[in-house]
């Protein structure tokens, strides 16, 4: 183990530029899994430009930092003109090329973008709209999940790649299709929506009787009969078993790449798809269960980020797989397809990069290199522009770049610091939510949001997991909405307090069954006795109220539940003030000790401060100790670590210089200051004592 004098040594060295041996392997040696140290890169399309300007290119790429391409991943009409005439010669130009360059490669499956030869000999892998409308050629993503055909031809292509590139050295990953998630509701997905439905059932008549559907005269003869839907007013059990079905069918998509590719590729390549903000199409953890890392794309439309929701979305990330992952695509500059395209700030490219490393990426890779001379995105930001040549938020890249090279080697193996605090994120619950808002501005993604900023506003680290997640290693469960609550999942939950645990559970939670009806108790339903409580009654708002706490109190906005108390030594923690007669008085949040753990009841949607009191209140209530570094305000800190090894990460959000002061025998490596002001948009990076 290197010492920490030889480190703290090297750090230094690091720090005035200079390269303790080589920074990264030759170009021919076999790459590790999720290379290290940390990547910087680009998506690049060689197949766009003539041949002779690919040099040109990767030189420009190099000088500038960058160590990862992605490629391909729209390329089948190129990689085979014709059916079962492959035309790989190309790419291994392309990727010898970046070779020489030392520039490695992950390859994605084209998927996303099938050739035109393929929906004309097969019409049916076309997707079908819930309108009944037809995608046709010059899109993406125009091929229906669910058909056989389609599914053949994409695990052909995916494994031909695979023999062709699953030992080549410098390929050093897979990307399984692009931004995956539009169903089809084609006539072959109606039939396995069919099948799937009988596989769960088992019997019509029980597909009957849970679904309750005496209601509106919908009972059912046969599964052929329920209809495939997304949406609309139709019976809230069909919709949230079409979610789980597209969830269903998106696995397998994904497994039957990621195994075609495993079948003929080298270990140490790993396999990935790329997820896009807050996507609401599937079960991302289902879908993740055969990858070997996460990764997603990570895109400001609007130009002014909210750091802290950013933040949160890495942290979703991270938790799909509990290990660190990688930005797939962000964006340089500004995108092509927001209302106004705004351009991030001076700085921010660099802060969103950093922040992605503070939440525990591997890589930062950008969409794309270079502007297309046409196509439906050429308004996008990229690197250079279509003449070759630097746009101005390069140099900001490679500044980047430059600082990932010097510490990549000392970030290399490191992941965020251990959570004492994990946030549950329900996606069947978000499903159930959004069909059913019951109040307008009832939105579960703002709501996980506002549970979030109390945490990152105080450089908490943060594990964001799934509702079946093993809960034993945090001392606080923060749970914004569990609308969904089976009776397993109640039962964990009423475990892990009774073992110690402490819960914080928010409004609207245990309303529904995995069938998505009422349960026949109040709310939460079967966690109800183990609060010793129950929800009497939920109020949609449509004016502010307040909630009032030991020592704190809180703006209620938007919805307001009524509790009551069950069990003698279950605590009434806050009352609703005066301005609704429906809830003056009444108690709006319950507690209870239960075993060696405690659970706590929210039944409201509060506004910031209200939210913030709260959370601090559980904090202490569970023990959770203070982060050991306090953040000022706009300064986002985090920790990663590899054994004793421990590096703080700061990034100034704010438009002016901020004062940060480091622990003692701390020794400051990036961002470094006498004055100990970190600029406005500046980063810093320290290793701790």
């Amino acid at each position: 183990m290197i010492s920490r004098s030889r480190l703290l040594a090297t750090l230094l060295l690091l720090a005035a530029g200079a390269a303790p041996g080589s920074a990264s392997p030759p170009a021919s040696a076999p790459a590790p899994f999720v290379t290290a140290p940390l990547a910087i890169g680009a998506s690049w399309y060689p197949e766009q430009w003539p041949e002779a300007e690919w040099d040109a290119d990767l030189a420009r790429m190099q000088r500038s930092g960058l160590t990862v391409v992605r490629v391909g991943e729209f390329a089948w009409a190129r990689l085979e003109p014709a059916d079962g005439a492959f035309d790989f010669a190309w790419l291994d130009r392309a990727i010898a090329a970046a070779a020489r360059h030392g520039i490695r490669v992950v390859i994605g499956t084209p998927t996303a973008a099938p050739p035109i030869w393929l929906t004309e000999a097969h019409p049916d892998v076309l997707r079908v709209n819930e309108d009944g409308s037809v995608e046709g050629h010059g899109e993406r993503r125009q091929f229906s999940f669910a058909s056989a055909t389609y599914r053949t031809y994409a695990r052909r292509i995916a494994a031909k790649l695979a023999e062709r590139y699953g030992r080549n050295p410098n390929v050093v990953g897979w990307q399984i299709d692009n931004e995956i998630g539009v169903p089809s509701f084609d006539r072959e997905a109606k039939a396995r929506w069919a099948t799937w439905l009988a596989a769960r059932y088992g019997t019509i008549e029980t597909l009957n009787r849970r679904w309750a559907t005496e209601y509106w005269s919908q009972r059912y003869q046969r599964f052929d009969q329920v209809r495939l839907k997304s949406k609309g007013p139709q019976n809230p059990a069909l919709i949230l078993d079409f979610r789980r079905f597209a969830s269903s069918l998106w696995a397998e998509y994904v497994g039957e790449q990621a195994r075609a590719i495993r079948a003929a590729a080298d270990k140490r390549q790993f396999v990935t798809t790329n997820s896009t903000v807050w996507n609401d199409n599937f079960d991302q953890y289902l879908v993740h269960r055969e990858l070997d890392v996460a990764a997603w794309d990570d895109y400001v439309p609007n130009g002014r980020p909210d750091w802290a929701a950013n933040a949160l979305h890495h942290d979703i990330v991270r938790g799909y797989k509990q290990r660190n992952f990688w930005v797939m695509e962000t964006q340089p500059g500004r995108v092509d397809w927001a209302p106004t395209n705004r351009s991030l700030d001076p700085g921010q490219t660099r802060e969103l990069a950093w922040q992605a490393v503070l939440h525990g990426a591997d890589a930062i890779l950008y969409w794309q290199w270079r502007s297309a001379p046409n196509g439906q995105e050429q308004y996008h930001g990229t690197l250079v522009g279509p003449d070759g040549k630097p746009m101005p938020v390069l140099p900001e890249i490679e500044r980047t770049a430059a600082e990932f090279a010097r510490l990549g080697p000392l970030l290399a193996g490191t992941i965020p610091e251990t959570a004492d605090v994990a946030i549950v994120y329900s996606q069947e619950g978000r499903w159930s939510i959004e069909q059913e808002r019951h109040a307008r501005d009832y939105d579960p993604v703002t709501i996980m949001k506002d549970w979030y900023r109390p945490l990152y506003a105080v450089g908490r680290t943060v594990d964001v997991v799934p509702p079946d997640a093993d809960l034993s290693r945090y001392r606080l469960v923060l749970i914004p909405q569990l609308n969904i609550l089976g009776s397993a999942t109640a039962e964990r939950l009423s475990a892990y307090i009774r073992g110690g645990g402490h819960v914080l559970i928010g409004p609207r939670s245990g309303m529904k069954d995995g069938d998505n009806a009422l349960w026949p108790m109040r709310q939460p339903g079967p966690l109800g006795r183990t609060l010793g409580g129950h929800v009497e009654y939920y109020y949609p708002l449509d004016e502010p109220l307040r909630l009032e706490g030991g020592g704190w109190s809180g703006n209620v906005g938007v919805w307001a539940e009524t509790l009551v108390p069950d069990s003698g030594d279950a605590t009434v923690m806050a009352r609703y003030g005066a301005g609704n007669a429906w809830l003056t008085g009444k108690p709006g949040m319950l507690m209870r000790r239960t075993g060696k753990g405690w659970i706590a009841y929210l039944g409201a949607v509060l506004d910031s401060n209200g939210q913030a009191a709260v959370t601090r209140w559980a904090e202490r209530e569970a023990g959770v100790a203070a982060p050991s570094i306090q953040a000022p305000a706009e300064v986002e800190i985090g920790i990663r670590r590899r054994n004793d090894r421990r590096l703080l990460i700061a990034i100034n959000h704010a438009n002016n210089g901020v004062s940060v002061n480091l622990p003692n025998g701390a020794g400051c490596i990036l961002g470094c200051s006498p004055t100990r002001i970190l600029p406005a948009h500046d980063v810093l990076v320290a290793l701790l004592p």
